[in-house]
C-alpha cells in the first residue's frame, strides 16, 4: 500500500471552513483595529511599549513592555478613557487595566568585555615563573597571554 498525501488546499479555504481558525482571525482582526484606534490617542513615545490584549465586559487590557510606560499610563488613564469613550467601538468601557509584559524573545546580553594590562600580565607571568604545579603554571601564562598588547 503506498501513502497518498491528501490534496493540497489553499491557506484561504482553510482559513474560512475551520471556525476555530475563523474565529481566531476574526479576533486578531478585530484587536488590530482596536489596536489602531488607541495607537491614534496615546502619546506617539508610548505607541511602541503599548499593545491591547483584550476588550471584554467593559474592561479593556493594555500591555505594556515595562514598569515605565506602566506608570506613565496609569497617569492617564482617565483622560484616555474618556477620549476611547467617545468612540463608537468603545461606548460600553468602564475601566482600562494595564499590565506589565516585557516582550517576548531572545535578549542580546551585551557583555563588558574584561581587558588585561600589560602591568597586570606581567604580574601573571612573574607569578607563573614561581609556581611548581604545571597546570597552574600554563593557565596563568594562558591568562597573561590575553593582555591587552602595547601601542
Amino acid at each position: 500500500m503506498t501513502f497518498r498525501p491528501l490534496p493540497a488546499k489553499a491557506s484561504a479555504a482553510l482559513l474560512h471552513s475551520s471556525r476555530p481558525l475563523l474565529a481566531l482571525f476574526d479576533q486578531a482582526q478585530r484587536i488590530a483595529r482596536l489596536q489602531a484606534l488607541v495607537d491614534v490617542q496615546l502619546e506617539e513615545a508610548a505607541r511602541e511599549h503599548c499593545r491591547v490584549a483584550s476588550w471584554r465586559d467593559g474592561c479593556l487590557l493594555l500591555l505594556t513592555s515595562n514598569g515605565h510606560w506602566a506608570t506613565r499610563l496609569h497617569y492617564q488613564q482617565r483622560r484616555l478613557q474618556r477620549q476611547l469613550q467617545a468612540l463608537p467601538e468603545f461606548a460600553g468601557l468602564l475601566k482600562i487595566q494595564i499590565k506589565v509584559r516585557p516582550p517576548t524573545g531572545q535578549v542580546d546580553y551585551v557583555g563588558r568585555k574584561a581587558e588585561l594590562s600589560s602591568a597586570a600580565a606581567e604580574s601573571l607571568t612573574s607569578a607563573a615563573e614561581g609556581i611548581s604545579d604545571p597546570r597552574l603554571r600554563a593557565a596563568l601564562e594562558r591568562l597573561a597571554n590575553h593582555a591587552k598588547p602595547r601601542e
